[in-house]
């Protein structure tokens, strides 16, 4: 329908230009002269169109040039303030450090033995004191054994003595009634002792120490039917019932001493150099502090010291086992809370002290013991490397290349070069920071 329209719209500019010269023409019939106006018509055209076409070249070439011509202001460059490194910072004043050597063991009795009897009978009674956990006292009594057999025997032993003590009384007479009549004979040497009796009177006597030595026995073995405590502790296990026969070599039940516990704490043998063990029980003992290490949120501690170490180090780890010693570890007087036998507990050693020393949080740290440090007027960051003599998972400690009143940035920086500009802030008190006048040590 386009094309229609473009068609319709050149025949009418035809007919219109036609017109025109018709009229020229005197009105002359337009078939009479129609290979002429068409040559009028296309000449009119391609001159039309050769006018046309420079003049829109030029005037699309002439706004053109106008726009592009035309300087374009540059944005001006926007002035962005000086971005810096925010740290905090520590003052570093060297002091004496005490060390303490982390370590962990499991409590134990420093002395278990195993209840038997001396002689054989059948179980009477069982005391209370005598259930598993229960407490008792040296001396007490934990079981009986029936007594009958044993009275008989101690009646029958106090017969025999007494038989032999009125025999060794007859025979002393008869020795004194010979020598009377061998003086009232008249004989002036001495009489000898067969006459006197004397092989008789030493086998009186001797069947009188006999016989209290039987008595004694009996009276040993009824005293020896109360089963007792040989110290004082608690039961850890008993294994016998009333009414059970048992004899001298049967296990009734195992015990533990109560009156202090020991625990085996191993120390690695980097860190045998920060503490001076006891070499016997004449040296001074080395403090420990005992905590929880059951994962139960306890907030008890416990004291102890080590009173003695083992002989050897450990062949496969090369760690030096050492005793400490709990006094009191059940809380029979104490107001601290007891202890189990087998209870884990973690260990803080009491180690030698570090004088002079420098402590650095451990956060602190950049890469492998490398710390920054803020410079004053204007403060900048500059790089420092340490020397650690001792650490811990918090602190690090060192003597060498610090001074007293430098700053430490103890932040933790992302990105950190030399000569850096910082800014330095106050402390969050969201966060704890250690003061550095107290610097902690640490093994590395």
């Amino acid at each position: 329908m386009c094309e229609d329209a473009d068609i319709d719209a050149k025949n009418a500019a035809d007919r219109q230009i036609i017109g025109i010269f018709g009229n020229c023409l005197g009105n002359r019939p337009i078939s009479r002269y129609n290979s002429q106006l068409t040559y009028v018509i296309v000449t009119f055209n391609m001159k039309l169109n050769r006018i046309i076409a420079p003049l829109s070249i030029l005037a699309i070439g002439g706004g053109a040039w106008y726009f592009l011509g035309k300087p374009v202001e540059k944005p001006k460059p926007m002035s962005l303030p000086e971005q810096l490194t925010r740290t905090e910072v520590l003052e570093l004043i060297a002091r004496d450090y005490q060390v303490e050597i982390a370590s962990q063991g499991t409590v134990r009795a420093h002395y278990v033995t195993t209840i038997t009897p001396l002689v054989g009978g059948t179980i009477q009674k069982l005391h209370s004191s005598f259930e598993d956990g229960a407490f008792f006292e040296k001396d007490q009594i934990l079981a009986e054994l029936d007594p009958a057999d044993f009275e008989a025997a101690l009646a029958s032993a106090e017969a025999r003595l007494a038989r032999a003590e009125a025999a060794l009384s007859q025979e002393q007479a008869r020795a004194k009634q010979a020598r009377l009549n061998w003086e009232d004979i008249g004989y002036e040497e001495e009489p000898s002792e067969l006459v006197l009796r004397v092989p008789q009177l030493k086998e009186a006597e001797a069947t009188v120490k006999s016989a209290q030595a039987d008595l004694d026995q009996a009276q040993r073995n009824l005293a020896r039917t109360k089963i007792k405590a040989p110290f004082a502790g608690r039961v850890k296990t008993r294994s016998i019932g009333l009414g059970q026969s048992v004899g001298p070599s049967t296990a009734l039940g195992e015990v533990f001493a109560s009156d202090y516990a020991e625990i085996r704490l191993p120390i690695p043998p980097s860190q045998l150099p920060f503490v001076k063990l006891p070499a016997d029980e004449n040296d001074t003992p080395v403090p420990v502090l005992l905590s929880d290490a059951s994962g139960v949120a306890q907030p008890d501690e416990w004291s102890a010291k080590i009173v003695r170490t083992e002989g050897t180090l450990d062949e496969t780890t090369r760690e030096l086992f050492v005793i400490a010693r709990i006094d009191d570890p059940f809380a029979r007087t104490g107001k601290s809370a007891p202890l189990r036998i087998g209870q884990p507990l973690r260990a803080s050693i009491q180690g030698i002290i570090l004088e002079k020393a420098y402590v650095l949080p451990r956060s602190a740290l950049r890469g492998v013991n490398r710390v920054y440090m803020v410079m004053d007027e204007p403060p900048i960051l500059m790089r420092r490397d340490v020397s650690p003599i001792w650490s811990t998972s918090n602190e690090v400690v060192t003597r060498e290349g610090f001074s007293d009143g430098e700053k430490l940035a103890s932040s933790s920086l992302t990105y950190a070069v030399d000569g850096a500009k910082v800014q330095i802030v106050e402390p969050s008190t969201d966060t704890v920071t250690e003061e550095v006048t107290s610097p902690a040590a640490t093994k590395s």
